[in-house]
């Protein structure tokens, strides 16, 4: 597993892990480090997982390259408001790459690379929870398809102000049940039933 990063944060206590740290050009503004050069050389690495602390610029199109090259698993950061505007903001990064690619062509590499988006938000009270887990399905007249598989609803506060609710199903069944049973992991359909009425918990 290899961890990129502007500077160095992750803590991860898997056993073989490597850390690359970007870097900033010296007084005469040179070494710089970029972390799309720090992605380019992961690959020759071979690595099981990449992990890219945050995609900021172009190196969301390197990344991009590494998941549809047979780097599954990998996974990375990007700030959006939700998980559609996490897929929008891809493209402008892919932009940022400075290629000339089209717009369907970056549209299809992020569609194919993408799996899973887990939307992490600060709620009332300073908490952060996963908020939403959404799974990106593929592309259809130009548009990605995507769709929620559980969320987090928010049924108040507590005394201290905090936000009080539950992770809930929200009824659709997951596009990627025959890849758990091929990965040997048992999903059973009624853990995506729907509940209507989430208890109140923390």
């Amino acid at each position: 597993m290899i961890t990129i990063e502007d500077a160095v944060e992750l803590q991860l206590r898997q056993v073989h892990v490597i850390r690359m740290e970007s870097r900033p050009p010296n007084v005469e503004g040179k070494g710089t480090v970029e972390i799309r050069d720090l992605v380019r050389n992961s690959l020759r690495m071979r690595p099981d997982r990449i992990v890219v602390g945050e995609c900021r610029g172009g190196e969301a199109l390197d990344m991009l390259q590494a998941m549809n090259t047979g780097h599954e698993g990998s996974l990375s950061t990007v700030h959006a408001n939700s998980p559609a505007d996490a897929l929008t903001r891809l493209e402008t990064m892919v932009l940022m790459a400075g290629t000339d690619l089209p717009a369907r062509a970056i549209q299809k590499q992020i569609a194919s690379a993408i799996d899973l988006i887990v939307q992490t938000q600060r709620l009332r009270g300073g908490s952060r929870k996963i908020v939403s887990i959404t799974e990106v399905t593929g592309l259809a007249d130009g548009e990605f398809r995507h769709q929620e598989v559980f969320r987090y609803r928010q049924v108040g506060l507590d005394e201290a102000g905090s936000a009080v609710g539950q992770h809930s199903a929200t009824g659709v069944i997951s596009a990627y049940l025959e890849r758990f049973a091929a990965a040997g992991e048992a999903v059973p359909t009624s853990l995506f039933d729907a509940d209507p009425s989430p208890e109140t918990t923390q």
